[in-house]
Order: structure tokens, then sequence, then C-alpha cells
């Protein structure tokens, strides 16, 4: 709690304060009751602190009352230790109980799917139920029963259906830890209860003041504060995108800040939002205490837990595996690195895979795939919960990660949470529902479950100015100003939907809360937010998708109203000098190059910089682990397959007539198989075996014309090499065929293209600046020769684009490459470019700094 002076007091919430414990003491004297034996229910936990702070201040001398939650009021009678299938409001248990009662109910197949949807609506009966004393549940839920008569069996909904009544099924058979409220020993100590409700109804506090009889009072903390409050300063602002809105909405903390309006309230209706104003007021040294906490799962311990889970799966990917090892303190950085760049030179997309190769050359890597398997064999068999939590904290412990866990704040609520402690998994012994068999994607589940529900709070700075809350938990609470971010029409809703999937007759029979309830509960807190001294509203008129949004209805009003007025953006502009980053422009006379592929020269008629940083300095990207089949993978494929489909026809005996489409598709089942396509990957590769009869086709068309032209194979993937000066022109022929032109046998170049036809048409067109075919020329010795791309299509339409006048092209080649070298090893500059398309996919991207020139 952070005391404010009481001159600084919020007016209304001070008079609220002085009405409100005004009438809690005159009803403790009016029924004579000592206020040590007094009992008073707040609303939320967090508002005991101020209740007390202002009792103290009103009453500075005697006893004062208790000030409690129901459930803080029922924790401190005794510990509520869940039994059998209780529902303890705990995921780690109900999770559990919900599966087992599924399994009880003949739903096994349906368990994973029917288990959340259970838990959930059993918790929000539960809040009903509790309220119910013990002894009156039976006949409550036999009222209860008549309103889920649902459909029959068959029908769409028959699932949503049973869930509802076993539901309501395992929710009246619970015992609840605020059941000991209603004991009639509580009662004899406790001379008066008095409970201040707040903007909604809570109903165990109405039961426990029918209980208290004529010692029960009941008053109201959500008044309207308008009348005592004087008149709020209202502010504007209308922000263009979620980075602008946490921007300005920073701004104005900062604003109130220097104002000296303190402390600041800063509601969380949007947590994302919420998170990066709250970077942005940590950068500036702003301390801020969050009261709402984050999902468990969403940190970086339960993150790294849950990698260690995913990496233990028989099909985890080697992505997984990796992930998780840079996480393991016990990990020699060097061994793994090495690791993982032999498999991702390999393309070793499974861990299986990997585990399996022989690393015998490499006993380095050999020993740290042998001690992940040690680590993982724990984690092989199904067992229970209980042994589960064993195995678990034993990898824990092995690979080093619970010290690191426990170091950490939210790494020692990740153990507490998921029962990892010594001693926490005895929880479970004896316990049915714990003792089915799980195996580890069970487990997993479970672990994730747990951490999905759980909230993690961090530890409250001293003395914060300013404070992260709900919009509920602004009621009396005295806040200097209040900064309201997230109030488009998305976030801030006026009337929210109920949660679960009930009907509004069964809401309304159940007691459960209703669309109408919820609006006038959102309405109450909003008009109560708007009453502290400075109010600052945002929106953002714009989403992450580009969709236009509104702001919401409750902002509108206060248009309408005039009881607001446009902001000013408390952002200050500052002039920076204009520093861009330069185009590079290196030298590579100090970096020799032997071997020029076609590819390489490419990249520097592309971009000399490109041809550096990727041929001169030999750097490039970490290559892909995934499995997943691209055009790329295809077209390579394709090239093998038809080399081996004309090397069999090449080789067959003379006058055997083959049936040229099985042949053809034989050796693409060879292909397919040698490269594993056949398996896991087949999947990926159904989109172009789906397409292969079109293309087989179409090619075996064009072949047959080309063959009555006069073109005969010779040899495919040549590899070929010519001098030239200094240099080595390398490169791999995709085909050499002989072509009969006049009587005379003429060489033909062939390169295959699997790209839209009209992108091979272009190549063609641009003559002297594609340099492929004519590269390709210059690694064979002849003085006449023909070159073309055969482009084949994935629609069966193969085309063959010949390159005219090959052999000029050529010697024009030669004398650029001989200029472009001489150029480099004379101290030319090599700068980026930064044109065209070629920037689009450019590893050296990042290298050039090209988004910041």
């Amino acid at each position: 709690m952070t005391v404010i002076a009481k001159s600084d007091h919020c007016a209304g919430v001070l008079a609220l304060w002085e009405d409100t414990l005004g009438e809690v003491a005159a009803q403790i004297q009016r029924l004579g009751a000592h206020p040590a034996r007094s009992v008073v229910l707040v609303p939320y936990a967090q508002l005991m602190p101020w209740a007390q702070h202002y009792w103290g201040l009103l009453h500075p001398d005697g006893f004062a009352p208790r000030f409690e939650t129901t459930r803080n009021w029922a924790r401190q009678l005794g510990a509520f230790v869940p039994q059998g299938d209780d529902l303890a409001g705990d995921t780690g248990r109900d999770t559990l109980t919900a599966r087992a009662l599924l399994d009880r109910a003949g739903l096994a197949a349906q368990r994973d799917m029917l288990a959340a949807p259970l838990q959930e609506a059993a918790a929000q009966l539960a809040s009903v139920v509790a309220a119910v004393p013990p002894q009156q549940r039976d006949a409550w839920a036999a009222s209860a029963r008549l309103q889920l008569s649902g459909p029959e069996d068959g029908s769409a909904l028959r699932f949503e259906a049973v869930v509802a009544r076993i539901a309501l099924e395992w929710a009246a058979a619970s015992r609840y830890a605020t059941d000991v409220l209603l004991d009639p020993g509580v009662r004899a100590t406790v001379d008066a209860l008095i409970v201040l409700q707040g903007f909604q109804p809570d109903p165990l506090a109405a039961t426990l003041l029918a209980h208290w009889g004529d010692r029960g009072l009941s008053l109201s903390l959500a008044r309207d504060l308008a009348s005592t409050a004087g008149t709020a300063q209202i502010a504007l602002h209308a922000a263009h995108d979620a980075e602008d809105e946490a921007q300005r909405a920073a701004a104005c903390v900062l604003a109130h800040l220097s104002a000296g309006r303190v402390p600041v309230a800063l509601a969380a209706n949007d947590r994302a939002l919420t998170r990066r104003i709250s970077a942005h007021l940590a950068h500036r040294g702003v301390a801020v205490r969050d009261e709402n906490g984050w999902t468990l799962s969403t940190t970086r311990s339960a993150a790294q837990l849950m990698a260690a889970l995913k990496a233990a799966a028989w099909d985890a990917s080697t992505d997984d595996v990796l992930d998780w090892l840079k996480h393991v303190p016990l990990m020699d950085p060097h061994a793994l690195a090495g690791l993982e760049q032999a498999l991702r030179r390999s393309a070793v997309a499974s861990w299986s895979d990997a585990a399996s190769r022989d690393w015998g050359d490499k006993p380095l890597l050999a020993t740290l795939v042998t001690q992940v398997a040690a680590w993982h064999e724990g984690l092989r068999a199904g067992r229970a919960l209980g042994p589960w939590l064993v195995a678990l904290r034993a990898l824990l412990r092995a690979t080093g990660q619970w010290e690191s866990l426990e170091a950490d704040a939210a790494g020692a609520r990740v153990l507490s949470t998921l029962r990892l402690q010594d001693g926490q998994d005895a929880e479970f012994d004896g316990w049915g529902a714990a003792t089915r068999r799980m195996s580890l994607p069970e487990f997993t589940r479970w672990v994730n479950e747990v951490l999905e529900a759980a909230r993690f709070v961090p530890p409250a700075e001293t003395g914060a100015p300013v404070t992260v809350l709900p919009l509920a938990q602004l009621l009396a609470r005295p806040f200097a100003a209040l900064v309201l971010p997230g109030c488009d029409e998305k976030r801030l809703q006026p009337a929210p939907e109920p949660p679960g999937e009930w009907t509004r007759a069964q809401r309304l029979a159940l007691a459960l809360p209703t669309r109408e309830s919820q609006e006038a509960a959102q309405r109450a807190a909003w008009h109560s937010a708007l009453c502290n001294p400075a109010v600052d509203v945002l929106w953002r008129t714009g989403d992450e998708g580009g969709e236009p949004l509104l702001a919401s209805p409750l902002v509108l009003a206060l248009h309408l109203d005039g009881a607001a007025h446009e902001g000013a953006d408390g952002r200050h502009q500052r002039d920076v000098v204009a520093a861009p980053t330069p185009r590079p422009a290196p030298r590579g006379n100090a970096l020799g190059l032997q071997r020029l592929s076609s590819t390489a020269y490419s990249d520097l008629r592309h971009c000399p910089y490109r041809f550096f940083a990727l041929r001169l300095l030999g750097l490039s990207e970490s290559d892909e682990l995934s499995a997943e089949v691209d055009k790329r993978d295809f077209g390579n494929w394709l090239h093998e397959v038809l080399q081996l489909f004309h090397e069999q026809l090449r080789d067959d005996a003379p006058g055997a007539p083959p049936d040229r489409a099985t042949r053809l598709d034989d050796a693409a089942r060879t292909v397919t198989h040698r490269h594993g396509l056949a398996g896991g990957a087949e999947g990926d590769f159904l989109p172009f075996s789906a397409g292969w009869p079109q293309v087989r086709d179409g090619y075996l068309r064009w072949l047959a014309q080309h063959e009555q032209a006069g073109g005969a194979f010779r040899s495919a993937e040549v590899k070929a090499s010519q001098p030239l000066g200094s240099l080595q022109l390398v490169g791999t022929i995709d085909r050499i065929d002989g072509v009969s032109t006049t009587g005379e046998r003429t060489v033909l170049v062939i390169d295959y293209k699997t790209e839209s036809d009209s992108v091979t048409s272009k190549r063609i067109a641009v003559g002297a600046e594609d340099t492929q075919l004519a590269f390709y020329a210059a690694l064979l010795s002849h003085d006449t020769l023909r070159a073309a791309y055969v482009n084949v299509g994935e629609r069966g339409e193969t085309r063959m684009h010949e390159q005219e006048d090959v052999v000029h092209l050529r010697d024009l080649l030669i004398e650029g490459v001989q200029h472009d070298f001489a150029q480099i090893a004379a101290g030319a500059p090599m700068p980026a470019l930064g044109e065209g398309a070629v920037c689009e996919y450019c590893a050296a991207r990042g290298l050039c700094r090209k988004d910041f020139w």
C-alpha cells in the first residue's frame, strides 16, 4: 500500500470511507459488540490494508474490527484440504478430477476435448454452490437439474449438455473452503458482521448476512462519488496504434508524477498494452507495482521448463532439443555450437535421426548426444502423476536448471505451482484421479494447463509511485491520478459477454452472472473510476491488422455529455541530428578468389557488396532444420529424376521400345525413396506429387518433339571447369545434348527451370544481362554450340527457350569477368547497390544495413 498525505487524499474517497466506517462503528455500538469480535468483509483483498488505514485515521485509539475477504477469513479459520472429487479451485487437481469424471461417464474418448469446458463450467457454478449452506445443497441440486434437460443422444449439442450436467453434479457434491464460515461455532465467536458490497453482488456474502441475522449489516462501497469528489479533469487521447497508445499513456503517467500527483493508477484493460507501458516507464526509471501480474506460462522460467518437456518427446524436432539445451547450465556451449552446426549442415530435422547417427569421427558431439539421451531416459515410460513429478524434478537437477529456477521469483512460483518441491508430490498419494497412468504428452499437457491457469505477481517495489490494477479494483482507493489505456470498442465493452456456454434461462435459474449484471458492474466501475481527480482516457484508432477501431461506447458517451476535453500529447519533440548509415563500399583486393561459379558471378553482377560478403568473406546463413519441402526442393528432385530417366534410356539395349511414361514414373519413385520423401515428408511433398502426371506428360511431349528435331541426350549433371587467367571457372551443367543441324552435330547446353514460363522468357529477352547460359558455354571449349533453358511447367507445358548467338554472349561474359576482377584486384570499391528484387531475399541485407541508410 502506498500511503499518501491526508491533504492529498481524493476528497470523494475520504468522504466515502468516513461515511462507511462511521456506519460500521455505529452498528458495532448498536449491537454492543466488541470491535475485536467484529468482522468487516471487503470486496477484494487489496482493499483490506486501506480499510485498516482509514479506520486508524478515524479511530486512532481502541480496538479495530477485522477487515477480511471471505477467502482470507476462511483460510485463517483452517486450511482446506480437498478430498476425493472436491472442486479445489486449483487447476493442478481440478483438471485431473475433470478427466476422471469424464472417464466414469463413458466419455474417455472425448476426455481431452471436454476436460477444459467441464472444469470451466464447474468453476462458474462453484461461486453459486458455495453460497448455499451445505445442508441445503441436495435440494438446490435437485431444483437445478430441472433446468438442465439437454439434447438427446445424436444431437449436435449433446456434449455441451453432458458437460453442464457433470459440472452441476461435481459442484453440488463438493466441499468448499468457505464452508467453515457457515459453521455455528464461527457465528458464536463473531458479534457483528458487516459486508461492504462492491460493483457485483456476492452470493456468499448474502448467505453470510442471512446466517448472522440481525447481527449482520450490508453497506455499499460502490456509491457515486461525483458529488463529493469535485470536478474531475478527464482528458481524451486518440492514438494511432498500440505503440502510439503505449507511448502516450507513459507520457501521461510521467506528466502526473512531474506535477506531484502521486500515486498514479494504471488500469490494466489490455495486458499486452500494459506491459508495453510498464517497459517505457522502467526505461525512465519509474518503479511500477503490478497487483494483477501476468500468466505464469508467459514467464521465462515457465518457458524453459516447457522446453525441457518438449525436447523429451519421442518425436521432438532438432530445433526443440537445441532450444532446450541452450538453457541448460551444465551444457558446454562450444560443443553445443559444434553440434548445431553439424546438424544444420546435414539438415537433420528430427532429433531421433540425430541421436541415431554415427558420430564416431566426432567424439565430443557423440558424448553430448549420449548425455542428452541419458537425461531423457527417465522421461520415456508412462506413469502416474506423482512419479512424473519426481522424474521431472530429477531432470531439472541433473541439468542444473533447478538452481536457476529456485533463484528466480517466477521460477520459484513455477516449482511451487507444479508441486515440484520436495514432498509436495505427496499430495497426490493415494488419490484416485492422480493414479491413472499418463504418457509424456499427457503429462506435458497437464503441466501446460497448470501454468496457463496460474498467475505470477512480481514482488512489489517499496514506495512505487505507479500501481497497475484492474478497473474494478480502483473502488474506494485514493489515487491522485488515473491513466486508462485500452478504451476502444474491442477492449472496453460496456456489456461484456459472461464466460461459459450457459443459456440466458440457465443463468437466471442458477443465479449465474448475466450480460445485464455484467453491464451494470462495468458501468458502475467506469463511473467510479472517472471520479478520480485527474483521468486520462486513451484508445487506439487502428488495430494490428490495420482494422479501424472506434472508441468504446463508454468513451463516446463522455463526448456527448461534454464531460471531457481533448488531452494534449505529453510527449516532447526533440531535434535529432540526422546520422544516416552510409552505404558500405569495401575493397576486395586483399581477398583472393580462385574458383568462380555462375551463381557467384551473378551475385557480383547483382550487387558487388553481396559478392564481397558471401563469396570473398565466405559468410553464409545458418541452414534451416525444417523438413518442409518447397519449390526449390522440387526443382532439385526433378533434376535428379530426369538425370536417372535419361541415363537409363541411353544405356538400354538397342531396339528395346521402352514405355517412357512408366520408366519416368519408376525414376520418380526411386528418387522419392532415396530422399525419404515417401516417409515423414510425404505430406509436404504431396502438392508436387499430385501434379506429377501433368508434369510427366508435358515433358514427354516436348521430348518427342525435341528428338524429332534431331536432339539426343548425351549426359547430365556434368561437372566442368575452365581456366581464365588466375581464376578457375567451375560449374555443373544440368544436361548436354547433341543436335543435328544441317547434317552436322552440335552441342546443346540445357538448363532446367521450374519457374513461371514468363520468367524464363524474360531471362532470354535481357540478352547479355542473363549470365547463366553464357557462363555454362564458357565452361566448354567448343567453338560452335547452342544453349537453352527448358522450362518444365507444373501445369503440363514444357517449353524450350533458346539463347540466340550464345557464343557471342560467352565472349562478352569472359571479357566482363576479366574486367571486373581486374578492377577488384586494383582496389575498386564494391558498394551495396540496394536496388531491385534481389534485395528482398539477400542473405547479406543485415550486413549492408540497407534498411538504415
